[in-house]
């Protein structure tokens, strides 16, 4: 296993749409692994997405607390209900806004024998599946802050939501 370097806000392929894995291949037994090791490695860590390590594959892992989840070519069906908190990304460390996102949500999706899954989330899970199928698409959190500011976690600092888009380029047009 290795651990891949997360690619930081600005850089360009974090707006880009990832292509769906073709069934689960030893290359994307691989990608999870390394992705699985990735996201142990790093603090404040949730969830991974394969765009964040520079793998344009609608891949990601996360572990909201329960373990470890691996999600292939995951498709979001249903979502019911809001829920407005605090959310924060592996490619801007240190950093949070206000989103709001359905508090609820079903979604199908890949297991390792490539069978076809439906799981149902709610709460913090819900909320990080969401955050990461956006970066599959090209989307980040800041394209859902509400108010015009990102928060430092540590010291409290503040930083306009206007410079953060600045870097991390224009929200992808096709959403």
């Amino acid at each position: 296993m290795t651990i891949r370097t997360i690619l930081p806000f600005g850089e360009e392929l974090l707006r880009k749409k990832a292509k769906p894995a073709e069934g689960i291949t030893p290359r994307i037994e691989k990608l999870l692994e390394d992705m699985a090791e990735t996201l142990y490695a790093t603090d404040g860590r949730a969830g991974l997405a394969a765009p964040q390590i520079g793998i344009l594959r609608r891949v990601i892992v996360m572990d909201c607390g329960d373990g470890l989840i691996e999600l292939v070519n995951p498709e979001i069906l249903e979502m019911k209900g809001e829920q407005v908190g605090a959310e924060a990304c592996l490619s801007f460390p240190g950093y949070a806004g206000i989103v709001k996102r359905a508090n609820e949500i079903t979604i199908t999706t890949l297991n390792r024998q490539g069978e076809t899954e439906t799981i149902h989330a709610e709460g913090f899970l819900a909320r990080c599946i969401q955050h990461e199928i956006d970066h599959l698409d090209g989307i980040l959190f800041i394209d859902h802050v509400h108010g015009a500011t990102l928060y430092h976690e540590e010291n409290g600092d503040k930083i306009s939501i206007h410079q953060v888009r600045k870097i991390a380029g224009p929200a992808p047009v096709n959403r």
